[in-house]
């Protein structure tokens, strides 16, 4: 009996080290460890209100804590690089963007990652339109106003956006292309500093998500103008869509900006499966699907694999729009 137990007891540490990575990672994570949800922007913007909002039930379900790590700089790339080093143990998380995972890696010809070769999907949180707003004590009423003033000034208006390369500044972009008309691009760090000089009349419009803007709106602090999907939004039924404007050249404009998140490349297969599961339940609660739609943002369900895909699509029609517009980094 003696000889039983001293030989399972030796075998055991050889049949631990045989167990797949994957198996040991799910058996031995969390542990109460911390874990870092990383935003590549400021406090304030669409990034970082969702961030917030995940991380306090994610930490309760994981056992442990989820801490938001603001890093903002370059439309998301100074913190997409700093996660993408990161150890791909499952303590580390990004909040991955339009602008950070499609839109930079065709403007910044030094990019310090590959937004896809570098990090591992972990869902798609959701997507949302943006909005055209200025400060409610703007002259300007509607987007023909937009245009029309900014044709009569050198420059045209200025307009503000979180950084070169985000969703905020390629809608900008695409408007000056598709209308012919010229803007001021007046990048920041991030959507909050950002809205706040627009609200304060230092910048004269902006292109935001409707997760930053519609509470703005709703305060009667910011006007809307248009929004960029091909509806309109059920959160701002009185806010007509940029094609609806009638305008010459921008019957097809259509901008939908999104949310994901993302670890580090490498990160094992049970800790990237464990992290959906319990991402996806969250963004099913009733509660979390009322904040969202609010929010003007349509949430998804789409898999890791499938997210993976639908990235690659985004980093391509992302290069195609950017070539054609000859858009170029400026801030």
């Amino acid at each position: 009996m003696q000889r039983r137990q001293l030989l399972k007891a030796a075998a055991a540490p050889l049949a631990l080290a045989c167990l797949p990575a994957a198996v040991m990672a799910q058996s031995s994570w969390p542990k109460g460890k911390v874990i870092t949800y990383m935003v590549p922007f400021p406090a304030g913007g669409t990034t970082d209100t969702l961030g917030r909002l995940i991380a306090q039930p994610l930490g309760t379900v994981l056992g442990t804590t989820v801490v938001i790590d603001n890093k903002g700089g370059a439309g998301g790339s100074v913190g997409s690089e700093l996660a993408a080093r990161a150890q791909p143990d499952g303590f580390t998380l990004l909040g991955g963007t339009i602008s950070s995972h499609a839109i930079n890696v065709s403007l910044y010809p030094k990019l310090g990652y590959d937004p896809v070769k570098s990090f591992t999907p972990i869902t798609l949180i959701g997507t949302n339109p943006l909005v055209l707003v200025v400060a409610a004590n703007s002259p300007y009423k509607t987007l023909q106003d937009v245009l029309d003033a900014s044709k009569k000034q050198p420059g045209g208006l200025s307009s503000a956006s979180a950084g070169t390369g985000t969703s905020q500044h390629l809608s900008l972009e695409m408007l000056a292309w598709k209308s012919g008309v010229k803007f001021t691009h007046v990048p920041y760090k991030g959507s909050g500093p950002a809205i706040q000089d627009v609200m304060g009349g230092q910048v004269d419009m902006m292109f935001d998500t409707t997760v930053v803007a519609a509470p703005h709106i709703q305060s009667g602090k910011l006007r809307a103008l248009a929004v960029t999907s091909k509806q309109r939004l059920d959160s701002l039924k009185d806010v007509p869509t940029v094609a609806e404007s009638g305008i010459k050249g921008l019957g097809d404009f259509e901008v939908t900006s999104w949310q994901a998140i993302f670890a580090p490349h490498n990160t094992p297969d049970a800790i990237v499966t464990r992290l959906h599961q319990e991402i996806a339940k969250i963004l099913a609660t009733p509660d979390m699907q009322t904040r969202m739609k609010t929010m003007g943002m349509e949430p998804s369900t789409l898999s890791p694999t499938q997210v993976a895909a639908f990235q690659k699509a985004e980093v391509a029609k992302w290069a195609t729009v950017i070539k054609e517009a000859n858009v170029k980094v400026d801030g």
